[in-house]
């Protein structure tokens, strides 16, 4: 007889969490959660900061990211460099193959910047479709979203449950500002995306990236043509279901 998976209390363990430090709180999440847990990485400077203490601390906690196809070549850099730094290999997860020639054949090889409906089916095609084989039996998901990112993140808890995927999942940087998450980087010689040094903050796709300029906020730089009220991709929920979009004050 198959027993279903009673999560752990999420609101307990959220208040638990908040009065540790980040790699108290990684530990904590691995105690208390039984079955495998998942970090997501999209080799930004917060996920880089996770699986340093991943990778340092020894802790059972898979690495995965969602290989767009569209990735820079500098995320690929700092990928391969991360492996081998660390010994450890993260597992990848791409579009399905037929999906996406058919999306392309269909909408063309930049067709996302032509409406909002293009863009979310682009991203739910390389981003959304892959990241629930990268969660499947997973009863967490650890992820580097912090409050500072948007403003809606505000929102966010350190631990919730995501509605969709049914699972836990862990935000530990939650309250950490950009700048904290700079700051433990340099000291802890962890390496980085060449272009955090070029003004890029929040980094995805190549196409629907760019750098920001002084004073816009961090996802300016996310998918720059469409409405800053509108800007989503579909990855991160909000504790009622919806999706947690990108608008933001500076």
């Amino acid at each position: 007889m198959t027993v279903p998976f009673r999560h752990p209390d999420a609101a307990g363990l959220d208040r638990k969490l908040a009065g540790l430090d980040v790699a108290d709180r990684l530990r904590a999440i691995r105690d208390a959660v039984p079955g495998r847990l998942v970090l997501t990485t999209s080799f930004g400077a917060e996920d880089q900061l996770l699986t340093y203490l991943v990778a340092e601390s020894g802790l059972d906690i898979e690495l995965a990211t969602l290989d767009t196809g569209r990735l820079f070549p500098e995320t690929h850099d700092v990928w391969a460099e991360t492996e081998r730094r660390y010994g450890v290999r993260v597992h990848a997860f791409h579009p399905d193959a037929d999906a996406l020639q058919e999306l392309v054949a269909s909408q063309g090889i930049n067709g996302f910047r032509e409406s909002q409906a293009a863009r979310h089916a682009c991203c739910g095609l390389r981003k959304v479709e892959p990241l629930g084989r990268a969660l499947e039996g997973a009863a967490g998901w650890i992820t580097g979203l912090r409050a500072g990112q948007s403003a809606t993140r505000n929102d966010a808890a350190i631990a919730q449950i995501d509605p969709a995927r049914n699972v836990l999942k862990f935000n530990p940087l939650l309250d950490w500002s950009r700048d904290a998450v700079a700051d433990f980087l340099a000291d802890h010689d962890v390496p980085r995306n060449a272009l955090h040094a070029r003004g890029f903050v929040s980094i995805g796709c190549a196409p629907c990236t760019r750098a920001i300029g002084p004073g816009e906020p961090e996802r300016a730089g996310r998918w720059w043509w469409e409405q800053e009220s509108h800007k989503e991709c579909g990855l991160h929920l909000g504790p009622d279901g919806r999706l947690i979009r990108a608008t933001v004050t500076p």
